[in-house]
Order: structure tokens, then C-alpha cells, then sequence
């Protein structure tokens, strides 16, 4: 008898997940077959599961979904000996690897561009040919001929490593790209997953203040832990006016060097960009769902010789950098309590619906699902 795993299926015609199960696949020679033990609820799988970005961006026909994962190799291919460093891999070895499989053959793959690879994402619709196990929220999940994986140190455990494979390379990414120096001042607008890991990171990167805006205390306590200098609760100042005041003041009147929206609502744009100083920058990463918009003074950006930079994922070379990053810190940042809520596989519509943060503010900073 063939061995099978299972996996939480999305439909199109509502919201609850299905609990499915399919043959696990044999590997292709260049092939990975991991067995998932964590996947994280990301801001953008809460989009899809609410029909933000459903139509536009991935299509119709049922998914896994998930993407924010790690987990062990189940099967190797025939060819695949090491990880993309060289490292030996064999069955049983825990792993990260990026979710999305740029093509390597477009303009942008040849020019190094990995994350900009128009093609890397998403997965297509489910079937009932193999390999099936196309996403996180599953008991396997099959990595394509060519992908980069990573070994994981074994000091790390799944806690920090969970969010390894996209809210904290992405924010790696993101604020090196950005070009957040030693001594620069940030501001990061939302203390969730990405919010508390960029907090963390740009501590270690040697920022000289760290400026944290959120409304839930819990998160803005858990930004304290990982680094944040200041922390600026929406529940006291409840209006743009007096959030950027806040900010102009503990900066001298000068605003920040660099602001980070990791929030996702195009509504706080306008006063992230107030709180920039002249000639700073503005990094946007939260707002990935099509057709919302904002209205902004462009004249802010022209007179003050502000700079927007925009980022989706990463370039595959981020991965062994957080890792680096998890081992150097993870006695000096709390980064596991990222992950505050743990659910299994066929508690999938519970985890989502608690995870739900849309027209409310809610505890989690990160639920995961544990197949």
C-alpha cells in the first residue's frame, strides 16, 4: 500500500478548508520530498483566505496553501547529495528552502533577480497528478528539480525557524535594499511577524533607534524584548497628527532615516512617508493586495528627496544569512514567542479565523500550523 500524507485544500467557493489525503510522491532525480513540521499563517495566506488576491493574483481551481514553512527531507532525490552549500543531506535533515521556484531563464533571473522573477509564484491549482503537495498547510511539501534549500543548525529549534523561509528573509532583504546603515533611526509601522523580526534584525544591523508603532500590547511588549527604543501604541495616539508628531519628536524634529510598512493597509502610507526625514527612505512590503489605493501629496517626495523602495521575497541567498542571524541571536532576542499560537493540521479553519486580524486587533503575532 502506497503511503499517503494529508493536506488542508482551499476552494474557491468558500472560506473552510478541506482535509484531503494524496500519495506521497517519489522525488524526481533532482528532486526533495520534506515533511513539513511547521508552517506559519502569513498576512498574505489571511488575504487569500478572505478573496483579496485570490482572483487576481493566483487564479481559479483549489490549493494548499501556505507558504512560511520548514520541516525535514522525507526523500532525496537520486542526484541531490548536499544542500546549496555544499553541506552533506541526507533523509531526516532539517531544512529551509524558498517557497516560490524563480525560472532562472527570464530577464530578470540572468540579471540575478531572483525575487523579481515573474514566474517564481504561485503554485498551480491542485490535481489529481502527482506531485499534489504544492504548499505548506500539509504533511509534505515536494520542492522542485533545482531548488535552493539550506540546512538548519540543530541549536535552532522550529519556533525560530518557521519564519525563516519568508517574514525573516524578507525583511533582510528589504532593509538592506532599503540601505538601513549603523546609527540610522527606523520606524516600523506593525509589530506582527514581520514587523517584530525586522525589529530584531535592524537592532543587530546596528540602528541607532528603533521606533515601533502597533496597538496591541503584547506585540509592542515583544518589540521592546527584540530591540525596539521606543514603542508608539495606537490606542494613545489614535490619529496619523499624532503619531507623526511622536516620531518628529523623538527624532529632533528631523523624522527618520528609514520607515518600514509591514502593516499591510495602504491607509498608513500617507504618514509613514511624513515621518521620513529629507533625502530618507520609505520601504513598502505590507500592501500586496491589487486594486486598493491611497492618496499622497507626491510633492512630499519631490520637495524632501525621498526614496520608495518595494519588496516581495528575496533572493535565495538571504536563507543561509537569516540562519547565520537566528544562531548569533537567538539568546539575545525572544524570536520564538514570534510564533504564539500552535495548531494541528485539521484545526486549519480555527487557526485562520483566530489569526484573523481585519476590522480588529488581535493577540497573535504568528499562528502556525503543525501538520
Amino acid at each position: 500500500m502506497s503511503e499517503t500524507g494529508k493536506a488542508a485544500v482551499f476552494f474557491d467557493t468558500g472560506k473552510d478548508f478541506e482535509i484531503r489525503e494524496y500519495p506521497v510522491p517519489d522525488p524526481e532525480p533532482d528532486a526533495i520530498v520534506v515533511r513539513v513540521t511547521s508552517a506559519g499563517i502569513c498576512g498574505s495566506d489571511l488575504h487569500v483566505w478572505r478573496g483579496d488576491i485570490r482572483i487576481a493574483m493566483m487564479g481559479p481551481g483549489p490549493r494548499i496553501l501556505g507558504h512560511e514553512m520548514t520541516g525535514y527531507v522525507h526523500k532525496l532525490g537520486s542526484n541531490v547529495t548536499t544542500d546549496s552549500q555544499g553541506q552533506p543531506l541526507k533523509e531526516g535533515d532539517r531544512i529551509v528552502y524558498p517557497y516560490f521556484f524563480p525560472c532562472r531563464r527570464c530577464y530578470q533571473c540572468l540579471r540575478g533577480e531572483f525575487a523579481a522573477c515573474q514566474i517564481k509564484y504561485p503554485p498551480p491549482p491542485i490535481s489529481d497528478n502527482a506531485p499534489h503537495f504544492t504548499g505548506a498547510y500539509a504533511e509534505y511539501f515536494y520542492m522542485k528539480t533545482a531548488a535552493f534549500v539550506f540546512k538548519v543548525p540543530d541549536d535552532l529549534p522550529d519556533e525560530m525557524v518557521t519564519p525563516v523561509n519568508c517574514a525573516l528573509s524578507e525583511v533582510i532583504y528589504g532593509l538592506q535594499k532599503a540601505g538601513l546603515k549603523m546609527g540610522d533611526t527606523l520606524v516600523i509601522q506593525g509589530a506582527g511577524g514581520l514587523g517584530i523580526n525586522a525589529t530584531a534584525v535592524a537592532s543587530a544591523m546596528g540602528a541607532g533607534m528603533i521606533i515601533v508603532i502597533d496597538g496591541v500590547p503584547e506585540r509592542l511588549k515583544l518589540a521592546k524584548a527584540c530591540g525596539a527604543d521606543e514603542v508608539i501604541d495606537l490606542n494613545e495616539a489614535k490619529a496619523p497628527m499624532d503619531r507623526t508628531s511622536k516620531v518628529m519628536s523623538l527624532t529632533g524634529g528631523r523624522g527618520a532615516d528609514l520607515v518600514a510598512e509591514f502593516v499591510g493597509l495602504p491607509a498608513v502610507i500617507p504618514e509613514g512617508i511624513q515621518m521620513v526625514r529629507s533625502g530618507g527612505t520609505y520601504l513598502e512590503v505590507g500592501n500586496i493586495s491589487l486594486g486598493q489605493t491611497v492618496a499622497i501629496d507626491p510633492s512630499q517626495l519631490v520637495w524632501g528627496n525621498k526614496d520608495i523602495i518595494s519588496v516581495n521575497m528575496y533572493d535565495p541567498w538571504i536563507l543561509p544569512v537569516a540562519l547565520d542571524f537566528l544562531s548569533r541571536n537567538k539568546d539575545r532576542f525572544p524570536l520564538a514567542n514570534v510564533i504564539s499560537h500552535n495548531f494541528p493540521l485539521d484545526k486549519i479553519d480555527e487557526a485562520f479565523q483566530q489569526a484573523e486580524w481585519e476590522g480588529k486587533q488581535t493577540a497573535i503575532s504568528r499562528a502556525v500550523i503543525t501538520p
